[in-house]
């Protein structure tokens, strides 16, 4: 149940058997320390074999040299034969290609943590190596085994840890779902998966406990963000607008945090058809980025933008032109000219 919920990134279960998630992955991490003799300066091959969906296999096929993550605890084997009969058993289900993968691993580059569990498995003959979750391999040849049927072997090799595409990648996600807490980091985990509901029930759930006001104006304002997100735009300016209140209790008048609110309400009226509340909003958004960024960053040209997009939603051309030249004349100065921003500056002064 738990390695399924992982896969299919049941936000539900996870939750609740977060503890429990943390305990297995540091009792991987302590049996690694105490058997990495075994393994130390080392190359060998591990293998696992399962059914994948026809559409998973192709997208695996065409992604050669391309990174792949098993997002579950991975149970591999040792033993190439009793793997392939795992592949093999896959055949029987419909729309399924029966997958051997054979996993290079090198510890020589990589310290990513892995446990042999044969003295604890009732299937000893399996010589089953457990990883932890989210153990990321590079894709290598897809061949296949058997030209009768739907199977395939497919290599891997164990990422190394100055894996430079990884690092970036990894970089990316944790910048996305930062957080000063355990429960933020969370809540934009959930929204980043796309789990809405359940990011819900989190923040209305946070947001019952929570006695600090810069608490409340965060989780009231992403509780706009899901709801603008599940297309309830009533809703989510409303909850924005409380997140707003709570805000210009406790921070100047020219805080860019304000300027966000006002910005996310705006688009808000806007994707409701209320364009004149809409740029009464982005008016008060471009106010205090005015008087607070430099004339030429690029946050303040994406505040252009949004004015010109409901200029151009109201009829008003010439004026929705104006403001997307501002945003591109931003843009020209503080953009390489290859960046991709500047063909969408173009795009709309085009449109």
């Amino acid at each position: 149940m738990l390695n399924r919920a992982l896969r299919t990134l049941d936000g539900d279960i996870i939750i609740r058997m977060g503890f429990y998630l943390c305990d297995v992955h540091r009792q991987i991490e302590d049996l690694h320390s105490k058997q990495i003799d075994q393994y130390h300066r080392k190359t060998f091959l591990l293998y696992r074999g399962q059914g994948l969906l026809t559409a998973d296999f192709e997208k695996i096929a065409k992604n050669k040299g391309g990174l792949i993550s098993f997002n579950n605890f991975l149970s591999t084997s040792k033993n190439r034969n009793i793997s392939l009969e795992f592949a093999k058993d896959a055949l029987d289900t419909a729309d399924t290609v029966g997958v051997l993968f054979q996993m290079t691993i090198d510890s020589t580059e990589s310290s990513t943590p892995f446990v042999s569990i044969r003295e604890l498995s009732d299937f000893a003959q399996e010589d089953e190596i457990l990883f932890s979750m989210h153990t990321v391999f590079r894709i290598g040849e897809v061949r296949k085994i058997d030209k009768k049927s739907s199977l395939y072997e497919v290599d891997l090799k164990l990422t190394a840890d100055d894996d430079q595409q990884l690092r970036r990648l990894t970089n990316s996600i944790a910048k996305e779902t930062s957080g000063s807490t355990g429960w933020y980091r969370l809540g934009k985990l959930l929204l980043k998966i796309g789990q809405l509901d359940k990011a819900e029930e989190l923040y209305t759930t946070l947001l019952k406990q929570a006695s600090d006001n810069s608490d409340k104006a965060y989780f009231y304002h992403q509780l706009g963000w899901l709801k603008d997100d599940q297309g309830q735009y009533k809703e989510a300016a409303s909850y924005y607008e409380i997140s707003l209140k709570i805000k210009r209790k406790t921070i100047p008048e020219d805080h860019l945090s304000l300027a966000a609110t006002y910005n996310n309400i705006g688009l808000a009226y806007n994707n409701m058809g209320d364009y004149p509340k809409a740029l009464e909003l982005y008016e008060k958004t471009i106010k205090i980025k005015e008087t607070v960024l430099s004339p030429n960053d690029p946050v303040l040209a994406a505040s252009y933008v949004c004015i010109g997009f409901v200029y151009n939603n109201m009829g008003d051309y010439s004026k929705a032109l104006e403001f997307y030249e501002k945003a591109l004349k931003i843009t020209e100065k503080a953009l390489p000219p290859n960046h991709p921003d500047l063909a969408t500056s173009y795009a709309w002064i085009g449109a």
